[in-house]
């Protein structure tokens, strides 16, 4: 699975920003799928994954923020960012499984992105 992340920028705290993941070379019906972020000097972390059957799993920092979403008639898995703060300052990597389940467990996750940049300004 190919994954390319976009839909990263610069936003105002509070504000919002859609990200989007598409994926080549596999139905991301198949897969589970998941963002993470990183921020600098600091590990990359779990915010959100999504499993076969649409059932969703998110970091507690971003619960009732953010929305995790799969499109499989467009191979597409997206995350809505609602009322952002600085501490989202980060690249946003999205991710695919082939695990049976998995949610927040990095090596379970064989397929990366290479990220998109998110800035939220005071």
């Amino acid at each position: 699975v190919q994954l390319q992340a976009s839909g990263g920028g610069l936003v105002q705290a509070g504000g919002s920003l859609r990200l989007s993941c598409a994926a080549s070379g596999r139905a991301i019906s198949m897969v589970i799928m998941a963002w993470f972020r990183q921020a600098p000097g600091k590990e990359r972390e779990f915010v959100a994954s999504i499993s076969r059957s649409g059932g969703t799993y998110y970091a507690d920092f971003v619960k009732a923020r953010f929305i995790i979403s799969r499109h499989n008639a467009n191979n597409t898995a997206i995350l809505e960012m609602n009322s952002l703060k600085l501490e989202d300052t980060a690249v946003y990597l999205c991710a695919a499984s082939g695990w049976a389940s998995v949610t927040y467990y990095q090596a379970g996750y064989s397929y990366w992105g290479q990220g998109t940049q998110v800035t939220v300004s005071s």
